[in-house]
């Protein structure tokens, strides 16, 4: 575990969202041939249709819940006792989370943030406790699972939470005078127990929270795999709904329902013809029209692990310039893929994408018409997590990472390129947990 200590410690010095036409032919949107049905929708609400009234692919979607696997108890132990582990070797007495992912990743609970503090302390040595404001503390109790440890340590309106946080980490034992704030712990909570723990240094806790959680085990990759499945399910039933005039908002609901059909709660970002130009999409309201790119970026969660996909297709018969950069994009999508070895530094599969695309007579260094972001990030109990496959990033990559493979082709005005699959590192190398698109006609392999 030294090794991921260290690695990331130099990745943390490079780093720091109606025309009821007929419908429009789309080639092989799936692994076959999948053609729009020329059937209309049905009344709608709110701009979308009422769910027993959805296009018959997405109606005849069924629950697909069965053989999920939860993250169990022992394994949650494992984490705190890894956690403890490494804090003994980074010299840290004690780490400080509020009740948001990371809390959910060790103890199993959530409980998210406002103005008062609550959270847990996890010592290196000793039973983990959590501190409350006194009025929520049988709230807590119903909360908290009692086998990680069951010692809530409540703070009165009038009192100070920080007095709290260190009298635990005082009371656990005390050898190397440093306590660890994890990453999304807000800076009032952090300087609050910095000005009343003398003696001590408050220090970054994130060698510890990312060196545990960017590195999964075969229950989580198990669930990003279900997330991932999911998506595609979704996405294979909503997109041969697709017709001429149709908003950008009522695809969005069909995505949105498939999800629903399937028991799961998810969505995507529609963008259309200029507007697939900008990687995270525009507010502005677009309309589907044959001929136009359509970026679809969305997907699920499952037991809190997520999944994120991108498809980009043309609706019709596209043209030779939107297939050439289509094909140019799935080429980058594949250097990276190639360039994705263990031991490797994550930079070099940033390195392999761009040179693709800047090989191709785009601009380089983010610069447009181009690649303007990493070529991926990490992915798990977020969707955006440790590491990234970027410029400067000399973490190595390691058995049970998890990335997004996703460089973008951006050409303001006209519009934009990505495909997006996410990987996980096995003991063999890498391995995409969903099927690449094929071509600009068949996004689903």
């Amino acid at each position: 575990m030294n090794q991921n200590s260290n690695t990331f410690k130099l990745y943390k010095k490079a780093i720091m969202s109606h025309n009821r036409r007929k419908f429009l032919s789309l080639t092989a949107l799936s692994a076959g041939a999948m053609t729009l049905s020329s059937s209309v929708f049905g009344k709608s609400t709110n701009g979308g249709q009422w769910e027993d009234e959805f296009p018959k692919s997405i109606r005849d979607l069924m629950p697909a819940k069965d053989g999920i696997i939860p993250i169990t108890i022992e394994e949650r132990k494992q984490r705190i006792q890894k956690a403890q582990a490494m804090m003994d070797r980074e010299k840290i007495d004690a780490i400080f989370l509020e009740g948001t992912t990371s809390c959910y990743y060790f103890t199993g609970m959530r409980w998210g943030q406002s103005e008062r503090t609550f959270g847990v302390v996890i010592p290196a040595k000793g039973a983990i406790a959590y501190v409350c404001p006194k009025f929520e503390e049988d709230r807590a109790r119903e909360l908290l699972l009692p086998v990680f440890g069951d010692e809530v340590r409540c703070w009165e309106e009038h009192e100070s939470p920080y007095a709290v946080i260190v009298g635990i980490v005082k009371d656990r034992g005390v050898k190397h005078h440093k306590i660890g704030m994890e990453e999304r712990v807000r800076f009032f909570i952090a300087d609050g127990v910095k000005k009343v723990a003398q003696g001590f240094e408050v220090v970054d806790a994130t060698p510890i929270t990312a060196g545990c959680r960017m590195i999964k085990t075969k229950a989580e990759l198990a669930l990003m795999q279900k997330a991932s499945d999911i998506t595609i399910l979704a996405y294979q039933a909503a997109f041969p709904t697709i017709r001429d005039g149709m908003s950008q908002t009522e695809f969005s609901n069909n995505i949105s329902a498939a999800f629903r059909k399937l028991g799961f709660s998810g969505g995507a970002s529609v963008q259309i013809g200029k507007y697939s130009a900008l990687p995270h999409g525009s507010i502005t309201p677009q309309t589907i029209r044959e001929g136009d790119v359509v970026m679809v970026d969305g997907g699920t969660s499952c037991e809190g692990y997520a999944s994120d996909i991108t498809r980009t297709f043309v609706v019709g018969k596209a043209s030779q310039r939107q297939t050439d950069v289509w094909n140019l994009e799935k080429r980058a999508q594949d250097a990276a893929f190639a360039a994705v070895k263990i031991g490797a530094a994550c930079e070099q599969v940033d390195a392999a994408a761009r040179a693709v695309i800047e090989n191709g007579g785009f601009s380089k260094n983010y610069k447009l018409p181009g690649l303007p972001h990493r070529t991926g990030h990490g992915i798990g109990l977020e969707g955006h997590e440790w590491t990234n496959f970027v410029k400067g990033n000399k973490t190595h990559i390691a058995v049970g990472m998890c990335f997004s493979d996703e460089p973008t082709i951006s050409i303001p005005g006209e519009f934009g390129i990505r495909l997006e699959d996410c990987l996980y590192i096995g003991e063999d190398g890498p391995r995409f947990f969903s099927k690449q698109s094929i071509s600009i006609d068949q996004p689903f392999g």
